[in-house]
Order: structure tokens, then sequence, then C-alpha cells
């Protein structure tokens, strides 16, 4: 199993209201290496939430989450920040690529950190071999302002898999694109999760976007439960 959420408990204080609301309650889920779900749910339902503490960029309240047999709250902050980096990858709504940058320098910013020298080096060959297969390699030179919505989109997806991340947490990844880029990009994703066996989480509001997953999750009322 290459991810287990136990029991996952989170509230947050609303301004101006003394009372804690509760958007997690007691949330579980497990996740084979490979496998590839959705999870659906209304605005505010703490989806994101969720997949912040799945990610180690926030902590529950209460529960644990063990991702490749190791507990999140059992790791200091440098093994986490080695986590995000090296294990996750990120693709939100917003594609998040830095302007002054050029598509290929984008994609290799997840391995600047890496100590290995030898690894490092390797992303060069695993970028351009990914930037091929998603059709962007004659925009490599390209900055991401004269770039489609739709090729940022699959820049960010390119950057988040650059390091080969056990793990993709794909957060509203076409909520900015239209009908047909929007389903390029879940096609893209699918892809990749099948050439990789990388294992693929996708938060989405689009019930037709989430059924093209093997397994579908809602998040509501805190409770999490799989759709069948």
């Amino acid at each position: 199993m290459l991810l287990s959420v136990k029991e996952i408990f989170k509230s947050f204080k609303t301004e101006g209201n003394a009372k804690s609301r509760t958007v997690l309650d007691g949330v579980n889920l497990e996740l084979k290496k490979g496998e590839a779900i959705s999870i659906q749910g209304p605005s505010g339902s703490g989806k994101s939430t969720l997949m912040n503490i799945i990610g180690a960029l926030d902590k529950p309240d209460q529960g644990v989450v063990i991702f490749n047999g190791q507990s999140l709250d059992k790791m200091s902050e440098v093994e986490l920040t080695s986590l995000r980096n090296r294990e996750i990858g990120f693709v939100f709504q917003m594609h998040h690529l830095l302007p002054q940058c050029t598509v290929f320098e984008n994609i290799l910013i997840p391995a600047i950190p890496l100590k290995d020298k030898e690894f490092k080096r390797s992303r060069l060959n695993i970028g351009k071999d990914l930037l091929k297969n998603v059709g962007l390699w004659e925009h490599k030179d390209k900055k991401p302002g004269v770039l489609s919505g739709g090729e940022c989109q699959r820049v960010a997806l390119i950057r988040a898999m650059i390091n080969q991340p056990k793990l993709i947490l794909a957060d509203e990844p076409t909520g900015s694109l239209d009908e047909e880029n929007a389903f390029s990009m879940i096609s893209l994703l699918l892809d990749l999760n099948r050439k990789f066996e990388t294992s693929l989480i996708v938060v989405t509001h689009s019930m037709e976007i989430g059924g093209k997953m093997e397994k579908q999750y809602e998040l509501r009322n805190g409770k999490l439960n799989l759709k069948t």
C-alpha cells in the first residue's frame, strides 16, 4: 500500500465565529501503487485541505498519514521537504510557472535542490523525453507568457513528474481550462499514470472527469465515501 490515511480530523476557526468548523471528520483512504482515484465534492467540503495533508503541506488535528511505509507525523521538516520534492508531485488549478524562466528551466526547478549529482543530471534527459511525450519539445526555449493555458498546464504536469514521484496530487488541474483542453489534460495524466505506475489523486468538481478514474470518492460533510 503506497498511502494510508487513517482517521484524519481537521477543523478551522472562521472570523467572527467562536466555534470551529470541522472539514474532515475521521477521513480514511488507502491508495495502491499505480492506482488512480478522484475525489469529488462541493466547494468548501475540504478536498484541498485533505490534499494538503496527504502532501505534507499541512498537518491534521488528529489522525495519521502513512506514505510508503513512513508515518508523516514522525518525520522531521527536512525529511518532509525531501518527501515533497522527490516522492510527491503537485499539480494545481493555476500552473504557477515562473514567467522569467523558459519551459525547460521551469520543469527542472524541482531538481535544483537535489544533492545527488548523477540523479540531477539524469533529469535533463527525463525532461527532454517528457516534453517530447506531451508534444512540447519545440517550445522548450519559450517563456510561459507565449503559451496557451493548456500548454502551461502540460508544462506544470511535466514539472511535477520530473523527479519521477510515486504520487501525483492534482487539485482541480482542469479548473482553468476549456472542455477540450480539460479532457486532454486528464488523458495525459492517465497516460503518465499508466506508463510510470505513478499513483494519482485528482480533485475535481466534474463528475465526467472524476468518472475516468479507477475509483471515485465523494467528500461531503467531513466524510469521505467511495462512490458506487
